[in-house]
């Protein structure tokens, strides 16, 4: 074959080559368009791509659930420990022993797995650390990291903290209404001293206690459902609280016996130069004591059913193991007044129904029905005055060490100077607040 055949050959082949090329070339264009634009199936790449942040995202928020989940149980840990401590504290025992063992109850022991169980007294910081009689409970433990520790290699520390303060039931003063604005109050010049002991009110009224001018009161603790007013002029060893839980009736479901048939003659007492005697009865007649005169009451219960009990100043009454029971029925109800300087020794019994309660009032009468204690220093009433729907004006008591009043009314004005003190294991008076502590923090 010439070369002039080889060569023509070569380039018709050539040609014809480059022609083909031409017309598969846009079919590839096409179809590589096509899969460019296809997406069916895309969603596979995408979750492969994505699946270890997914997983990730989901092990580290099951990991900071644990350590919600962790601080939960440490926090119930805490309170529980720190009620515990204080509640121990009030009888006397050791905090730190009271507080370990009942964390350790919850799985959290003192240096057992890296748990720290810290107890103050008083607590190094929040709004009780300048108090002496609180104390705290902080329970911490690390947690070692798992997904998270992407973003630290130091241990994750779970921490709770709870505060609590004894309560130590020697309350001596008991407002029961829960609304009245004030409920208890102490103005003037009036001054109020509860010695070792507490008072309370039940009021959320602002405020539930009123002292005013240059009124003072000083007490173990003041606590109350509401607000204070002027709580410059208080002075409590173991503070003033507000927004506290109501203090319970401890008189609720003490009731006294039946009453007798009743006296309904009057009795004035003059001053004769004698001891003039009352025996346990049932009296609709008032019992009027005049200036000077004494009356001694025999041990019993005495009921004054719409009758009115008057003791002028100066005038002596005396009894041992006696209760008096103002009762009534409809607008006529017993009540008492007792005037300034009058003598009055009465003491509660100590056995029966009516153990501990001095002066009684009848739970069915109108809520502000007055009653004016107001001897002064010279009236002094062993055990408790309960009077729950009675408006009280209250001055008396010498405050000695070995005296025993306690006061529970709907509500309380304090006039002059008052002085009660609280020693009456003898009598067996109900308690006036909780043992158990309070959770404060």
């Amino acid at each position: 074959m010439s070369l002039r055949k080889i060569r023509s050959r070569s380039f018709n082949g050539s040609r014809h080559s480059s022609k083909r090329d031409a017309r598969l070339r846009p079919g590839w264009r096409s179809l590589l368009q096509r899969f460019a634009r296809d997406e069916s199936g895309s969603y596979v790449i995408v979750s492969a791509l994505l699946m270890p942040v997914l997983v990730g995202t989901a092990g580290l928020g099951t990991e900071v659930g644990w350590w919600y989940y962790k601080h939960k149980n440490m926090q119930s840990a805490a309170d529980s420990g720190a009620v515990s401590a204080a509640t121990a504290v009030s009888a006397g025992g050791d905090l730190r022993s009271e507080a370990n063992a009942v964390t350790a109850n919850y799985g959290y022991a003192n240096a057992v797995e890296n748990v720290t169980i810290t107890v103050n007294q008083p607590p190094t910081t929040g709004n009780y650390a300048t108090n002496a009689q609180a104390i705290e409970v902080i329970v911490s433990q690390p947690q070692q990291r798992l997904l998270s520790s992407l973003f630290g290699s130091d241990p994750v520390v779970i921490t709770a903290r709870a505060v609590a303060l004894p309560n130590s039931g020697t309350g001596c003063v008991l407002a029961l209404n829960s609304s009245a604005s004030p409920a208890v109050n102490v103005s003037g010049s009036n001054q109020l001293n509860l010695i070792k002991c507490n008072l309370y009110s039940n009021s959320s009224g602002s405020p539930s206690l009123n002292v005013a001018g240059s009124a003072t009161v000083s007490a173990n603790q003041v606590g109350v459902v509401g607000d204070v007013s002027g709580a410059s002029n208080i002075t409590a060893t173991n503070g003033v609280r507000t927004h506290m839980r109501p203090i319970s009736d401890p008189y609720a479901n003490v009731s006294p016996p039946s009453e007798p048939s009743c006296d309904n003659k009057k009795y004035t007492i003059n001053a004769n130069g004698k001891t003039n005697s009352l025996s346990p009865g049932c009296y609709s007649g008032n019992i009027t004591v005049n200036a000077g005169a004494t009356l001694n009451l025999s041990a019993g219960i005495y009921y004054l059913d719409g009758a009115n009990l008057s003791v002028s100043g100066n005038a002596t009454i005396t009894g041992t193991g006696v209760t008096l029971v103002f009762t009534g029925s409809g607008s006529n109800w017993g009540t008492a007044s007792i005037g300034s300087n009058a003598i009055i020794d009465l003491t509660a019994p100590t056995t029966g129904s009516t153990k501990g309660i001095v002066m009684y009032g009848d739970r069915s009468m109108p809520a502000g029905t007055a009653f004016n204690l107001t001897g002064g220093s010279t009236q002094n009433f062993g055990g408790a005055i309960y009077l729950p729907k009675a408006n009280l004006s209250f001055s008396g008591g010498n405050g000695t060490s070995t005296s025993c009043t306690k006061i529970i009314a709907d509500t309380l004005t304090f006039t002059g100077t008052s002085n009660l003190q609280v020693n009456c294991s003898a009598l067996g008076t109900a308690t006036i607040g909780s043992q158990t502590a309070q959770l404060v923090e």
